[in-house]
């Protein structure tokens, strides 16, 4: 798939809670064809300690206004220089990059997302509507407060949430939701981001329980091209980069 590298206009910066903030980003280029789980490197721009690009999960894409959207999560000095960008200013992209989640075939599968691991999955579920699929989502957040944009994930199929302290939704982590528990629910597909050991946990359970289960790894990616080797997976096919060959990943072919 060819890649691109255009510089973006920021239409929009705006702050969602304490560490996560909203970058709406416009290029006068035609968008390319963008599939669900593909991410972008931004290249930080006046930050001597941050040579190296940031691969961020694409949230959104509106192709009628050439807009991309990110969700930025402060994780260091990169992400807080991108938190503090001004409208008008730009951003050099390259896009789309890595794999994408296969096409269901039925309305019965379940997105998962895990803290920034929410990012990709309203895309996912909006590229899924427009073949007339309609997901469920399991969303997992520490608190009510830090729960992210939930009339919009919500404009995409029905919503359930977890959160640690149970301020909202059922408590606990999303392997505890009822959703998974309860063997009159089932689904013939599920997929999910989210942190490693969140990820591991749902692959014994969707392999224990022969449900396919597509996961996005969020490993280190520095180059996003696979010359790096620093996101490297280990799998029953041998030792694949993330970025490239990722970062969705059966899990039946993951060696974690």
């Amino acid at each position: 798939m060819k890649k691109y590298i255009h510089y973006f206009e920021v239409i929009y910066n705006t702050q969602l809670n304490t560490d996560y903030y909203l970058l709406k980003l416009f290029t006068e280029e035609d968008l390319p064809a963008i599939f669900p789980a593909q991410f972008v490197e931004v290249r930080i721009d006046g930050a001597p300690n941050t040579f190296l690009r940031r691969p961020i999960s694409i949230h959104d894409v509106n192709y009628e206004k050439n807009t991309i959207t990110l969700l930025i999560r402060i994780a260091g000095e990169g992400t807080a220089i991108l938190s503090s960008i001004k409208s008008g200013e730009y951003l050099n992209l390259i896009y789309p990059l890595g794999n994408s989640f296969t096409m269901p075939d039925s309305d019965r599968i379940l997105l998962i997302g895990g803290g920034c691991g929410v990012a990709p999955m309203l895309y996912a579920a909006k590229y899924f509507m427009q073949f007339g699929i309609t997901p469920t989502f399991l969303l997992g957040y520490r608190n009510k407060e830090s729960i992210l944009r939930p009339e919009k994930f919500a404009k995409y199929g029905n919503v359930f949430y977890t959160t640690e302290d149970g301020s909202f939704g059922e408590k606990g982590n999303v392997l505890n939701h009822s959703l998974l528990n309860n063997e009159e629910i089932s689904f013939e597909k599920i997929y999910a981001c989210g942190p490693e050991p969140m990820l591991k946990a749902l692959s014994d359970l969707a392999i224990s329980r022969k449900i396919e289960c597509e996961v996005s790894l969020e490993n280190l990616m520095a180059c996003g091209i696979g010359a790096c080797l620093c996101c490297v997976q280990n799998t029953d096919q041998g030792h694949k980069c993330v970025c490239t060959e990722g970062p969705v990943f059966n899990v039946k072919n993951l060696i974690w």
